[in-house]
């Protein structure tokens, strides 16, 4: 049952590799859990103090409330597509209310920090520096997903247009402009990059050829971010977080951020106007005709 879940996530809901490892490694969990505990493999036949069981366990093993939510919303989803195909008749789920998390505050860099990264890289030009330097202009000029930027091939580039396909969740391409002073570093890497025996077909790539991999960026975010700024976290999403707050902070339209971030609806993009709200009250006291200005 598991395996065709997954199927079924990959082929018609056209979820990322990495999210339907999530999926499964959620899954595997909660049935082992179930052997251990209550002697029973057949995931068909749970029910809901099953499930409570699991959740309970899992907060005496400290996970914190927002990953147990992220755990058992994929074995909701198992579970609703068991309701599908006929597997199941009633969701043992469908009455869950999922556990209490408080919000998360992402504060994102300053263009200032941008910048002092920016330069700091820009006093090499060996292929692992303007590697990084690209990887850091990218995240901030474009808003891409730490995946979609892994993933993009080297033939998605077209520099004289000055725009990149991206792959993005569920495998919907889109887009993204590049900017002039990113395509110059672009270039740059590319002439590096040639100098160098490839594995991959991937525009970004290790000094060995390989195609880069997820705490690589990482660790690219955070080193070069900890030597400017003292904020808690340090990593691709607050760059793509720092590219719509500032665009949004610059007056920026919200359906065009949502484009450009890869966004199927609205709600996902309005969380970034949280840090936008100082600017939004600047221009319309300035532009309300009721705001008091001066004539």
């Amino acid at each position: 049952m598991i395996t065709s879940f997954l199927e079924y996530l990959s082929l018609e809901k056209k979820y990322s590799a990495n999210t339907i490892t999530a999926y499964r490694n959620d899954l595997i969990s909660f049935r082992d859990f179930l052997i251990i505990e209550f002697g029973q493999e057949n995931l068909s036949e749970v029910n809901y103090s099953q499930v409570r069981s699991w959740i309970v366990s899992l907060v005496d093993l400290k996970v914190s409330n927002r990953t147990i939510n992220r755990k058992v919303s994929s074995l909701k989803s198992f579970y609703k597509f068991l309701q599908k195909i006929h597997q199941i008749d009633v969701n043992p789920l469908s009455k869950h209310n999922a556990l209490k998390v408080e919000k998360r505050i992402q504060v994102p860099f300053t263009s200032k920090e941008v910048d002092e990264v920016i330069k700091e890289i820009d006093y090499k030009d060996d292929f692992v520096s303007v590697r990084n330097k690209l990887i850091v202009e990218l995240f901030y000029s474009t808003g891409i997903r730490r995946a979609e930027l892994i993933n993009i091939k080297e033939v998605d580039v077209n520099i004289p247009e000055r725009i990149i396909k991206v792959l993005g969740k569920r495998n919907k391409e889109r887009f993204v402009p590049v900017l002039n002073s990113v395509a110059e570093t672009l270039m740059q890497y590319l002439v590096l990059k040639k100098e160098i025996k490839k594995d991959s077909d991937k525009l970004f790539i290790t000094e060995k050829g390989n195609k880069i991999y997820e705490s690589l960026v990482y660790r690219v975010i955070n080193s070069y971010f900890s030597r400017v700024t003292s904020k808690e976290k340090k990593s691709p999403h607050i760059l793509r977080h720092s590219f719509a707050t500032h665009l949004l902070n610059e007056g920026a339209d919200l359906n065009s951020v949502k484009e450009l971030l890869g966004h199927s609806s609205l709600a996902s993009t309005q969380v970034y106007t949280h840090n936008s709200l100082d600017a939004i009250k600047k221009v319309y006291n300035k532009a309300h005709p009721r705001s008091g200005k001066k004539e």
